[in-house]
C-alpha cells in the first residue's frame, strides 16, 4: 500500500518505547531516565520536512500513581522538545493523560480524548490525513477510533496479533522516516 502524504498531514507519536527507551517495569520519572532510542531524533527531523503537525500523545499514570509530578513530567518533556529543536526537528503539542489505566479517564489511549483535545487547539487537523505511530495496542486503537492511518513501530507481535489495527509495521521511527521517499510517499 502507498499513502501520499503532503503539508495537510499530521503525525502523531506515541512517547515511551516509540520516541524514548522504556523503562521495564517502570517510569521515566527525571530527564536523566529520558533516553532518545538511537535514529529517533534524525526520524523526527525528517517527519518535520514532511508532516504539517506533529503530535505526542502519551499515557502517562506514573502521575496518578503518585510516582512523579507534573512539573517532573515538565522537566522531561523539555529536555526532549530541547533535544528534537537543537536536532532539527519539531513538534507541535505534546497531550498527556496522567490517570491510572483503572479510572478509565476519557484521556487515556485507547480512549480519543488526547486526539481531540489536539484537534482543538491545531483546528487543521483531519484525523482521515493523520498517522498514529506507535509501539502498543492501544496505541492502534486510538489511531483507528479517530480514522487515522497507524504505524507500528516494534515487536510486530501486535502486528500479527491485530492485523485489523495495523497498516504498516517497522522496527523503529527511523526506518518509518526514511521510507518517506522524494515524492513523498509511505511505502508499505
Amino acid at each position: 500500500m502507498r499513502l501520499k502524504i503532503d503539508k495537510s498531514w499530521t503525525l502523531f507519536l506515541d512517547r515511551d518505547g516509540v520516541i524514548n527507551k522504556r523503562l521495564p517495569g517502570d517510569y521515566v520519572k527525571t530527564p536523566e531516565q529520558f533516553i532518545f532510542i538511537e535514529g529517533a531524533l534524525e526520524a523526527i527531523r525528517t517527519f518535520s520536512s514532511v508532516f504539517k503537525h506533529i503530535i505526542v500523545v502519551t499515557n502517562q499514570q506514573g502521575i496518578g500513581k503518585g510516582l512523579m509530578t507534573t512539573g517532573q513530567l515538565d522537566l522531561i518533556h523539555n529536555k526532549m522538545m530541547n533535544e528534537i529543536t537543537l536536532n532539527g526537528g519539531r513538534v507541535d503539542g505534546i497531550f498527556y493523560a496522567p490517570a491510572l489505566d483503572s479510572q478509565g479517564s476519557f484521556l487515556r489511549k485507547p480512549s480519543v480524548g488526547m486526539g481531540l483535545l489536539a484537534r482543538k487547539q491545531f483546528k487543521d487537523i483531519l484525523f482521515k490525513k493523520s498517522i498514529m505511530a506507535g509501539d502498543s495496542v492501544s496505541d492502534m486503537i486510538f489511531g483507528k477510533r479517530l480514522g487515522m492511518k497507524t504505524v507500528l513501530t516494534g515487536d510486530c507481535v501486535v502486528a500479527k496479533q491485530h492485523p485489523e489495527l495495523v497498516d504498516f509495521v517497522y522496527p523503529d521511527l527511523l526506518t518509518f522516516a526514511n521510507t518517506i521517499d522524494s515524492n513523498i510517499k509511505l511505502k508499505s
